[in-house]
């Protein structure tokens, strides 16, 4: 069985971008995938500051200034890119020249450099990826409760027929407005522009355990565009979003997990395409540096991807996720409103870093000063009682 120097399990973004970045350094690199050039489905999204510089502007279909409304509107400072799906998958495809990419399914790592595929063949590597996403096959089992998830209805519209809902040259972040109609679970519509005259526009969940159902979602959205005067086209397109915040770190041994299966996935915003973008180069030369040694490059990955600030950072951001799934529903627009008020370096640092534990314990501490008594309560007792084991569960 020939043994290659990096396999990548996962042909999405990540798996792609660290696949290439992996060859360009002059590893041997597989890329493996049930269906390697499958389209993309999900609009993908970043702050124009955390763009990599060697991406073309041609892959950027859309900028615009960041807002977000939870009690009050506040302006951002920040600005939005809109990635063009098609444009990214064949930019990053132009970048695997060299690349080995085979068609499979993984099923499993029985041993270490060795992934077992569905068809009874096995493919040998010095380091292992699994960069598969939410369904992370290279993982060990794990014993857990209800998973927490984001959730997310969305329509593609006419950027004329939304002008009631957000400005012309504004991607609306959040907005926490209820003008859905409709009490419980707190959900805010997120609306960004895509080019081409076009806006995609959802209703979202930030977070919730289990996640809030799509059906209840496309009714909320239906509802708020219906009271915006807004027609939906029979023939419209539609985006269906859902996926968890909450995974543990990637288990699997001897096994990187890298991107959404790491998890890179900040359960405060969903995202996670910036900080694989960043790491991957980061991650093929720490690999190239200790081959031939596999246990040296893999753990020299490792301590790329999960630097002992990246892991205190995680856990930072955990506390903060179950702070939101057991905030009263009616409190959560305050908090935001708190959060969005605070200096801009600190909401930056809070929102896209992940190794600066001073700057990110600092905007947490400056959250706590400036809200009032009840929010901080409520933040410190999330620090220290146990998870909540379902938000369809009242004591």
């Amino acid at each position: 069985m020939e043994r290659m120097d990096v396999l990548v399990v996962g042909a999405g973004p990540a798996g792609m971008a660290l696949a290439g970045a992996c060859r360009r350094v002059g590893l041997t690199t597989g890329l493996l995938d049930p269906a390697p050039q499958r389209p993309w489905l999900a609009t993908y999204g970043m702050w124009s500051r955390e763009l990599p510089a060697d991406l073309p502007a041609s892959v950027v279909a859309a900028r615009a200034a960041g807002r977000a409304i939870a009690v009050t509107e506040h302006d951002l400072g920040w600005e939005y890119a809109v990635l063009d799906v098609p444009a990214l998958h064949s930019h990053l495809s132009d970048r695997l020249t060299g690349v080995d990419v085979r068609v499979g399914r993984a099923v499993g790592s029985p041993e270490r450099g060795v992934v077992a595929l569905a068809d009874g063949s096995r493919i040998r590597a010095s380091v292992v990826v699994d960069a598969a996403g939410r369904w992370r096959p290279l993982a060990a089992t794990e014993k857990r409760g209800i998973p927490a998830e984001q959730t997310a209805y969305g329509l593609v519209l006419d950027e004329g027929a939304v002008a009631s809902l957000v400005d012309a040259g504004a991607a609306l972040f959040m907005d926490w407005r209820a003008d859905h109609g409709e009490s419980g679970w707190p959900t805010f519509l997120y609306a960004i522009p895509l080019g081409g005259g076009r806006v995609l526009v959802e209703e979202t969940s930030l977070a919730r355990r289990p996640g809030l159902p799509l059906s209840t979602l496309r009714r909320r959205l239906h509802a708020r565009l219906e009271r915006r005067g807004v027609s939906i086209p029979k023939d419209v397109r539609d985006e269906k979003v859902s996926f968890p915040v909450d995974d543990l770190r990637h288990d699997g041994k001897g096994v990187l997990g890298f991107g959404a299966a790491a998890p890179l996935i900040h359960p405060a915003t969903g995202y996670s395409l910036a900080a694989s973008f960043r790491l991957a180069p980061q991650v093929a030369d720490a690999i190239a540096a200790n081959l031939p040694d596999p246990g040296r490059a893999l753990a020299a990955a490792h301590r790329t991807v999960w630097s002992p600030s990246a892991k205190a950072i995680h856990r930072f951001r955990r506390i903060g996720l179950e702070a939101l799934l057991s905030m009263p529903p009616d409190e959560v627009p305050g908090f935001f409103e708190t959060f969005f008020a605070l200096p801009e370096r600190h909401r930056w640092t809070y929102l896209t870093a992940r190794d600066d534990v001073g700057g990110t314990a600092s905007a947490m501490n400056c959250l706590y000063w400036a809200s009032n008594w009840g929010l901080r309560r409520h933040l410190v007792a999330s620090a220290v009682r146990r998870p909540l084991r379902s938000n369809d569960v009242t004591a």
